[in-house]
């Protein structure tokens, strides 16, 4: 018996990685308990997610969505934001975060992106503005991390 390569008769065109990793970042930020700002972020080298991270609290405390928002200056500070999860998680894990592109569904903040930029991130792609701080834009350009922001598809 000999193979046989049979053509497919689906004419799918692929998305991009850039689409596909934005797609499950948006499905991440689902888990989001801080509905103030439901986030999610991934972290990727070499196309292969090395962590996630979304909207809420550090482990083992309640959520926004159990215990309500801790409200301080306008801000709630009962949650962790989600590119800090992500880069927490690789730091549990032992997981080098140098080099990474992060996915996030909104622009990150300036403590986020300090931390990026510390972790060693070397591009930023985002769905959404959202208080975009002209100095977290200018730390990104000052370290050379690329910034995307992605269009709908």
């Amino acid at each position: 018996m000999t193979d046989q390569i049979v053509p497919s008769t689906r004419h799918h065109t692929r998305e991009s990685w850039d689409q596909y990793f934005m797609q499950l970042a948006t499905v991440v930020a689902q888990r989001s308990t801080c509905e103030r700002a439901t986030v999610g972020a991934l972290l990727v080298v070499d196309h292969r997610i090395i962590a996630t991270g979304y909207n809420g609290s550090i482990t083992g405390d309640p959520h926004c969505d159990e215990a309500g928002h801790l409200m301080r200056d306008g801000h709630c500070i009962r949650t962790l934001h989600a590119e800090m999860n992500a880069i927490l998680q690789c730091a549990e894990n032992g997981v080098s975060t140098r080099g990474a592109t992060v996915y996030v569904t909104y622009f990150p903040c300036l403590n986020c992106t300090k931390a990026l930029i510390q972790a060693g991130a070397a591009a930023v792609c985002y769905a959404h503005d959202y208080h975009n701080d002209p100095y977290a834009l200018q730390l990104l350009a000052a370290h050379h991390v690329s910034v995307t922001k992605m269009t709908e598809a």
